[in-house]
């Protein structure tokens, strides 16, 4: 018998009220994380990728956040049914974030060991020496150099990368079954950013954990994760395993984000080509366009995408796509 996902989402919808009116930011999103897996949420800014992951810790405030879904399971449980009390238990132990921005994440009148050892003994039964025990060995787990001696130094006297380590830390303390990564390697250097990647891949082998990745970085994602959502105003565009996706993109949005960055812009002689640029902006989603919400920006698009909306369209057994272009028959 097939163990069921992880993380299991169906239809969920996020608003947010305003003086204009309320603003429906991802619409009818289905999202699907297996255990151990590793899934990218991709898009441009505005796309809807990060409240999307906030929803699933329940991080927006409400008001003037609307969150509904018609299913959000994780491990068996129904997030949205929880109660606060019942959430807190999930947040951070089961499921556990790291956020943008390494350098403003951290307390700075804090010590990086007071950070560790409030939240160790937050998640887990530990007495303060057994906490900052466990914390020194985190600390060398994430590969901070000299952690006896790092544990007591405060966060302006770490690097970026390694304020991004301590973050990693941080979310892997109580041990949680699913780790949401918001643009881990953002505001980093190309080499850090390198080491960062290798560092979360080898304690998801170490841990067994899944991770839910958010990222606009598309090199980063092709190298690390298992499989790839595309996701653009709100909506999803395309889904598959990632190694497909990159090679033969199904999708005219998924094709400009590729086009837009050097890793696929080269011929078969090797030669690059010009980067490829994708008109106009991502849509305000108090105005929405009719038909296909990519279709304004489309070089492909035809009469009916600007008329209907395209359905997700299965391309392969693991594969779909939202656009007429894949439309069977």
């Amino acid at each position: 018998m097939t163990a069921p996902p992880l993380l299991e989402v169906e239809g969920l919808t996020i608003s947010f009220a305003s003086r204009r009116g309320e603003a429906a930011v991802v619409r009818d999103f289905n999202l699907v994380v297996e255990r151990g897996e590793t899934v990218a949420i991709v898009g441009e800014s505005g796309s809807g990728k990060s409240v999307t992951a906030m929803s699933l810790l329940r991080l927006l405030p409400s008001p003037p956040a609307r969150v509904a879904a018609r299913r959000m399971q994780f491990g068996g449980r129904d997030l949205l049914a929880l109660s606060a009390r019942g959430m807190e238990a999930v947040r951070g132990r089961e499921i556990a974030m790291v956020f943008q921005e390494p350098m403003t994440s951290l307390n700075p009148v804090l010590s990086i060991g007071a950070h560790l050892v409030e939240t160790l003994r937050r998640h887990r039964p530990l007495g303060r020496n057994a906490a900052r025990a466990e914390a020194i060995d985190l600390l060398r787990r994430v590969r901070i150099p000299d952690p006896e001696r790092r544990i007591d130094e405060y966060p302006h006297r770490l690097s970026g990368g390694q304020r991004q380590r301590v973050m990693i830390a941080l979310a892997l303390a109580a041990r949680p079954k699913l780790l949401i990564a918001d643009e881990p390697t953002a505001a980093l250097d190309v080499t850090v950013q390198a080491q960062i990647l290798e560092l979360l891949a080898s304690l998801q082998d170490e841990f067994g954990i899944a991770i839910l990745l958010i990222s606009h970085d598309l090199p980063m994602v092709e190298d690390f994760a298992h499989r790839v959502v595309v996701m653009y105003a709100g909506a999803k565009l395309e889904e598959g395993p990632a190694a497909r996706i990159f090679r033969n993109p199904a999708h005219p949005y998924t094709r400009g984000l590729l086009g837009a960055g050097p890793r696929h812009r080269r011929e078969a002689n090797g030669r690059r080509l010009p980067l490829e640029e994708i008109p106009g902006a991502v849509p305000d989603p108090r105005a929405l366009p009719p038909g296909c919400l990519f279709a304004p920006r489309c070089p492909s698009a035809f009469e009916r995408c600007r008329r209907d909306v395209p359905p997700l369209f299965a391309t392969a057994p693991d594969r779909a796509a939202a656009c007429f272009l894949v439309q069977p028959g």
